[in-house]
């Protein structure tokens, strides 16, 4: 059975939204690594229509020259969440359909791994509700920006996570992982 790994940037008030924030950062190569990780550990990529509309154009000219984790973002399985679009054209894309919890877990069951999301606000917070997210990677940049879409919304169900690592970053950015507590109510 597979898992559900999660990898966000956000600003300290909880902002995932349009992260061109993030530039004003220099990139960490520690961070890069990390990330790396994650991907190279991972057997498929889940993303929301946005998402995948955002990625596909930017990730599909790339090379591993270019950037490292061209080869993942390109060559595995790609699973789009959307109720709109009706064909992927980003090499080995499949569209699943409008989200449902059900379709989410027979994913899981059918990828024996993790399932790496980036980005993808809607379709997280859809996944954290129904208790189908098995770890959060957070990469928390050091600033506020008092609006606009954050990971877990006001009205959301309430939920505990268990910190699994932590690491700093030169540039003030730490990563956070968690996971879900053992008291956690899976639907």
């Amino acid at each position: 059975m597979g898992k559900i790994a999660v990898h966000e940037f956000m600003t300290l008030d909880g902002v995932i939204e349009a992260p061109t924030w993030t530039f004003d950062y220099p990139f960490d190569p520690k961070m890069g690594e990390a990330i790396g990780g994650l991907m190279g550990s991972s057997r498929a990529l889940l993303l929301g229509r946005r998402t995948y509309e955002e990625f596909a154009p930017a990730w599909s000219a790339k090379t591993a020259e270019e950037d490292p984790g061209a080869p993942f973002m390109n060559d595995s399985p790609k699973y789009v969440v959307s109720a709109t679009l009706q064909s992927a054209d980003w090499n080995n894309s499949t569209v699943v359909g409008a989200y449902s919890a059900e379709a989410i877990r027979s994913l899981k069951d059918r990828i024996d791994g993790t399932i790496y999301v980036s980005g993808s606000g809607t379709l997280v917070r859809a996944m954290l509700a129904d208790g189908l997210v098995d770890e959060l990677h957070l990469f928390v940049f050091p600033l506020t920006l008092g609006a606009g879409q954050r990971l877990f919304a006001d009205g959301g169900p309430p939920a505990k996570f268990a910190l699994a690592e932590t690491e700093a970053y030169n540039s003030g950015v730490v990563r956070a992982t968690y996971q879900p507590s053992e008291g956690t109510v899976r639907v």
